[in-house]
């Protein structure tokens, strides 16, 4: 796998999205569980619709509120909305969190078994998933360019090291021949030494024969 897919596969993991549906009626609460680390941020974007969309118009006044819980049942958020909208909140303690929606929707009683569609999208991470927007593209394209910046530095840096160990190779062979060397003078120069050694004592010698002194 290339250095851009493995970066892709990381980047990937930064960001959780859980996307769902659930039946919900009015003036019903139906509540999710999610576990979510510390000092996460969680976005959530919702859509209230009837299951029968032809019947939309039996609903004037469709609407919800969340509240979110954390493990310890403290309440994080409540907020009342309209038939779509969008959350966000911070978690304090890693654990499971309840994500709760309540229905405060009113339709005509001709309608007294309709229930309604309740489409859900929580993302978890600094920087949650925005399908289609711009922003997002932007971002994306930004990351890319990043990535290839990325590559290329790494590149050169292999290249450098690459340059380096080849360097330091001839350094150390001219290293290692420079001792070679000096191995071999110092042995010239030992024999040079005590060849002239023995001459002078040879030399010496004669001459003390020659004058008769031993």
């Amino acid at each position: 796998m290339s250095l851009r897919g493995v970066a892709c596969c990381l980047l990937s993991y930064l960001v959780l999205v859980t996307a769902m549906f659930m039946d919900l009626g009015e003036q019903e609460e139906r509540c999710i569980i999610e576990d979510i680390p510390e000092d996460t941020l969680v976005t959530g974007y919702f859509l209230l619709e009837p299951w029968d969309l032809k019947r939309n118009s039996g609903f004037p006044h469709m609407g919800m509120t969340t509240t979110v819980r954390d493990p310890d049942n403290e309440v994080l958020m409540t907020k009342r909305y309209g038939k779509h909208g969008k959350f966000t909140f911070t978690s304090h303690t890693s654990g499971q969190h309840l994500l709760c929606f309540h229905s405060n929707s009113t339709r005509f009683s001709v309608f007294a078994k309709e229930r309604l569609k309740l489409h859900l999208d929580v993302q978890m991470g600094e920087h949650p998933i925005e399908r289609g927007s711009k922003k997002t593209k932007e971002n994306l394209h930004t990351i890319d360019k990043s990535l290839t910046h990325m590559i290329d530095q790494m590149m050169y840096i292999t290249k450098q090291q690459e340059h380096q160990r080849e360097k330091e190779e001839v350094f150390r062979q001219i290293s290692e021949d420079t001792n070679s060397n000096v191995l071999w003078w110092a042995v010239v120069q030992t024999a040079i030494l005590l060849s002239v050694g023995f001459w002078q004592i040879n030399r010496l010698k004669d001459f003390l024969i020659a004058k008769k002194l031993i």
